[in-house]
């Protein structure tokens, strides 16, 4: 990992988002020789850029990925972008939907461009979700539209010795906006845990796992593939229930006293997660840490050997990777989880 980045220079979007941030700090101890990190949101750069006031390697830069020439002029001298930014929350999206494309989709596009005419620029590395995935809803059908023109890119870098490629994943446990921070913040009200469906099951993992194997993907790309990390699966309830015997004591409640609320599922809500679908199985490798997904059209003007992956453990996916078919965690081995990985003392409130 240290090779890839070692005196690079590294162009973050999203750079004050849970995953920009993670990047930062895992990148610092890569050996990076600049880190410019981007972002749109003024109060949350200006606490990000007080955070790293000391870090010589480090440079924030108020930008929006909307904003082509800015976003060019930053990305004309670094070598590899990473491309966090996105609208990610369902609901905003639906009923601001001409912003979800302007920001996933039309955004997207520009940091291609950007990189294009970057006279460094070697790697390109997107950060998907799993709501690209049979989309049901803007936000999904516009994270799917980012995937696909990261892989049509190769066909327009002409000569240029250029990588695109994307990682896709679930949930990251403790985030701002995810599950756990609301279920800590009833706990801590004294109010009822809401859960949306009895049924509901999600892939989970922590910030630092979810951006290792961002890292990971971003060494493993040849390009225009799709990498699908492998996650642990949980129901939501039995989070909740992990949650509350932990939680609960720390503000002197009694977990049996805290009640459970059904609320039903929201509008565009899954019951189950789904990170691959059939069709790609049949163009999917098996790596140690996660799946790749080659390209469904392969580029026009080269080949590429994506059998050269070094760790393949199998070259034939049968199985969908899909949260409802996965073994779920216990209780207790959620509350194991929650308690070896800190992620309630981590939680972004």
């Amino acid at each position: 990992m240290k090779d890839l980045y070692n005196n690079k220079k590294v162009l973050i979007t999203g750079a004050a988002g849970t995953i920009g941030k993670e990047l930062i700090k895992q990148l610092l101890e890569c050996g990076v020789k600049e880190i410019k990190a981007i972002d749109n949101n003024e109060a949350a750069l200006f606490f990000l850029n007080d955070e790293y006031r000391g870090e010589k390697r480090y440079n924030g830069f108020f930008c929006d990925i909307r904003d082509l020439n800015s976003l060019t002029y930053l990305c004309k001298d670094v070598d590899i972008i990473l491309h966090t930014a996105a609208m990610k929350h369902v609901i905003i999206s639906e009923v601001s939907p001409l912003d979800a494309v302007k920001t996933n989709a039309d955004g997207t596009s520009n940091v291609i461009q950007a990189a294009l005419e970057s006279q460094r620029c070697e790697r390109v590395i997107y950060t998907s979700s799993d709501k690209a995935v049979n989309p049901t809803n803007v936000m999904g059908t516009t994270k799917l539209l980012g995937e696909r023109l990261m892989s049509s890119a190769l066909n327009i870098r002409c000569n240029r010795d250029i990588v695109f490629s994307s990682t896709r994943f679930g949930n990251v446990i403790g985030s701002k906006g995810s599950v756990a921070p609301i279920f800590y913040k009833q706990i801590r009200d004294g109010k009822k845990i809401t859960i949306t469906d009895e049924q509901m099951t999600r892939f989970i993992m922590t910030i630092e796992e979810a951006v290792a194997l961002v890292l990971e993907a971003s060494k493993l790309a040849i390009g225009g593939e799709v990498f699908v990390t492998k996650m642990p699966v949980m129901r939501i309830t039995d989070l909740a229930q992990a949650m509350i015997e932990i939680v609960a004591p720390q503000f002197g409640r009694k977990p049996e006293e805290i009640e459970i609320e059904i609320i039903g599922s929201k509008p565009g809500e899954k019951l189950y997660e789904e990170l691959m679908t059939v069709p790609e199985t049949a163009k999917a490798y098996e790596l140690d840490n996660m799946f790749v997904v080659k390209p469904a059209i392969p580029p026009m003007y080269e080949d590429i050997d994506y059998d050269s992956y070094e760790n393949i453990t199998s070259k034939k996916v049968t199985n969908p990777y899909i949260s409802a078919n996965e073994k779920c965690m216990s209780v207790a081995e959620i509350k194991q989880y929650l308690i070896e990985h800190k992620v309630i003392e981590n939680l972004e409130l």
